[in-house]
């Protein structure tokens, strides 16, 4: 009976909550309801930690090269489209970059800006992906907390952000984070080409220093809004949620740089050996 009284309660709770949604994107593919994206996220999560790994235990890992290289640089060419949708709805055609509010109307561009957010939320079920053909190729270094709960975190959060917030001053982040996909992706792209190509990949060290970058003008950017006099923005607690994972993800990624990079664990190949020989120089040195 207390049972079936709370899940009433939670229910009355959910309709009165969805009754300020933005009702522009209901009807779009995953935003009815935040129920099946969550499912997706979970089996993605339950998949590549534990069934994922425990199916390719005794086999041999796949082969992707040819189909890796198809699928980074389609990756590239959809983050180009969506950062020239981003500038043409309204981050290079008229958006302010300190209090810009969400345009709620059904005029062009209105639906233009909540169009390209939810490209962009889609596109992060697309990068779920980028794990699975970790599990399959059976590289389980790849498979990190910061990997996983980067990927998880974004789509479920921007579910959210399409329906009830999609454009102005939380928008930000995105144009800027298909930027950063276009160089992550072109590398994984020429390193998915083969070995014949890893001369052209010294630069895989700065990837992790253009993340850093991001999350550093992301929380800059952000953080305006906590000393601004009079900004009304609809839903203040994207704003919270944008400087926290702004924070979260550069002390991640610093982390991941440190133990990464101090060592050149993570440096490609052609990088490697004059990195150990350094190393080794350093120690004789010390001997």
């Amino acid at each position: 009976m207390a049972f079936c009284e709370f899940t009433s309660t939670v229910a009355q709770l959910y309709d009165k909550w969805m009754e300020d949604a933005d009702p522009r994107s209901e009807d779009w593919l995953l935003m009815s309801s935040p129920l099946l994206p969550t499912l997706i996220i979970t089996f993605y999560i339950y998949f590549v930690m534990s069934l994922g790994p425990r199916l390719m235990e005794n086999r041999k890992p796949f082969d992707l090269k040819r189909f890796l290289v198809i699928y980074n640089f389609s990756v590239v060419a959809y983050s180009i489209y969506m950062c020239y949708e981003f500038v043409m709805s309204g981050w290079g055609t008229g958006y302010s970059f300190s209090c810009e509010l969400v345009d709620y109307s059904r005029s062009p561009k209105g639906m233009r800006m909540v169009w390209t957010c939810w490209l962009y939320f889609f596109s992060k079920f697309i990068e779920l992906m980028d794990t699975v053909f970790f599990v399959l190729r059976k590289k389980p270094n790849q498979v990190t907390f910061l990997h996983v709960f980067h990927h998880s975190i974004m789509p479920f959060t921007w579910w959210f952000g399409v329906r009830f917030s999609p454009g102005g001053l939380g928008t930000f982040h995105a144009p800027l984070n298909c930027i950063v996909h276009v160089i992550m992706y072109t590398y994984y792209g020429l390193s998915a080409l083969g070995p014949k190509y890893q001369k052209f990949l010294w630069w895989k060290k700065h990837l992790t220093s253009i993340q850093l970058i991001q999350f550093v003008i992301i929380t800059l950017h952000i953080s305006q809004y906590f000393f601004m006099k009079d900004c009304p923005y609809s839903y203040p607690v994207f704003i919270y949620i944008i400087a926290l994972y702004g924070i979260i993800f550069l002390l991640l990624f610093l982390n991941f740089w440190y133990h990464a990079y101090t060592k050149g664990k993570r440096l490609p190949k052609v990088l490697q050996n004059t990195t150990m020989q350094q190393n080794n120089d350093i120690h004789h040195k010390k001997e």
